[in-house]
C-alpha cells in the first residue's frame, strides 16, 4: 500500500509483497526487508538496450519483505497514480516507485523524448496498481478532452495517461517572450481523452529551445 507522509516522502506498507523503486531512494525502513538491484529497470533486454542507446542511467531496486519502507528523491514532491489496466507514460527521472506487479517498459516517442536530453524514448508503466512519480514543485493534473487539446512546454512535462495522441509543434514559450530563447521554441501537443501531469518548474531541455 502506497501512502504519502507529507508531500515529499512515500511510505510503502508491505506484507511479503514487493515494490520496485529508484535505486538510492530509500531513506528508512522497519521490519524485515530484502533488497535486489534490477538491471534495465526490470524491463528485459529491449529496455536495457534502449537505455544504453539513449544514455539514460535508470537503476531500479526491488524491495520485498514485511514492514514499511520510506522513499524520497532530493526533496521532490511525490504524486500517487492509480492504474487500472491502463498505461502511464513518464519521464524516467520522474519515476520513483511502482507496485512490483506493474510492468515497466520503454517506448519510442520521437523528438518529445529529448526534453531531458535522454533521447527519443520514455518509460511506460502498465497494469493494475500504484505508481509514485516525482515533480519539481506540486504537480498539476490537466484534463485533455476531444474538444480541448492541450499544449505543454517540454520542460514542464512529467507524465501522461489515457487515450492521448501526442505531437511536437513549433510555438512560443515564456522564455521566448523574456528574450531567453536561443532559437525556435517547441511544445508538446496532446489530443484525445486523458490526463497530463505538469510541474511548476521547467527543467533544462533540448527540445524546448532548438
Amino acid at each position: 500500500m502506497f501512502r504519502l507522509q507529507g508531500s515529499k516522502v512515500l511510505a510503502v506498507d508491505m506484507t511479503g509483497d514487493a515494490v520496485k523503486a529508484k535505486n538510492g531512494s530509500m531513506v528508512a525502513y522497519d521490519g524485515q526487508m530484502d533488497f535486489k538491484k534490477l538491471s534495465g529497470g526490470g524491463e528485459g533486454l529491449r529496455g536495457m538496450v534502449t537505455r544504453r542507446l539513449t544514455g539514460e542511467q535508470m537503476t531500479v531496486m526491488e524491495v520485498r519483505g514485511q514492514g514499511t519502507c520510506w522513499f524520497a528523491d532530493r526533496a521532490s514532491e511525490i504524486n500517487l497514480v492509480q492504474l487500472r489496466g491502463d498505461k502511464l507514460y513518464v519521464e524516467s527521472s520522474n519515476l520513483l516507485a511502482t507496485d512490483a506487479g506493474l510492468r515497466t517498459g520503454t517506448t519510442f516517442t520521437g523528438l518529445r523524448g529529448a526534453s531531458q536530453g535522454n533521447g527519443l524514448f520514455t518509460t511506460t508503466v502498465e497494469g493494475h496498481g500504484q505508481a509514485a512519480i516525482t515533480s519539481d514543485g506540486p504537480a498539476v493534473v490537466l484534463r485533455v478532452s476531444p474538444q480541448y487539446p492541450l499544449s505543454v512546454d517540454p520542460g514542464a512535462y512529467v507524465a501522461h495517461q489515457g487515450n492521448l495522441r501526442q505531437s511536437f509543434q513549433s510555438g512560443v514559450t515564456f522564455r521566448t517572450f523574456l528574450g531567453e530563447g536561443g532559437g525556435e521554441a517547441f511544445q508538446i501537443r496532446f489530443e484525445g481523452d486523458g490526463l497530463v501531469y505538469v510541474q511548476p518548474s521547467e527543467r533544462n531541455t533540448i527540445a524546448g529551445d532548438v
